[in-house]
């Protein structure tokens, strides 16, 4: 008998309007180093534990039809939340929540190129 339960999220992708843009922001602003190998139309992150890319859309997305993934909370780790929010601040990305004091540590929230509400936190 197989086990047909799921055990938990094992990739996490962001459906973008400029692929290289968005890559540059995450690889840039962010510090996430891009994984040696992608498909077309993606970048890859060397993410742990679990791997997370920016994607071109998949055909009939419309990324202008709504606030980017309105329901679902990304949250990314990070070694000094507040310092990366000093360097973001400076670099004139859009912050959403300032940083304040969470169950996981120093938390805030960005806005990336495409509008999406991204939570990073120290833990």
């Amino acid at each position: 008998m197989t086990d047909a339960s799921v055990s938990g999220p094992s990739f996490l992708a962001l459906q973008v309007r400029d692929l290289n843009a968005s890559a540059d922001f995450y690889e840039s602003r962010l510090g996430l180093v891009r994984a040696p190998q992608a498909p077309p139309g993606a970048a890859v992150f060397a993410t742990t534990p679990i791997p997370f890319t920016v994607r071109n859309p998949s055909p009939g997305t419309d990324l202008d039809g709504g606030q980017p993934g309105l329901g679902v909370a990304l949250w990314l780790a990070c070694g000094d939340a507040e310092a990366l929010h000093e360097t973001l601040v400076a670099a004139d990305v859009p912050i959403l929540t300032a940083p304040f004091d969470g169950p996981f540590g120093k938390t805030f929230v960005l806005q990336d190129p495409d509008g999406y509400a991204v939570t990073v936190h120290s833990g």
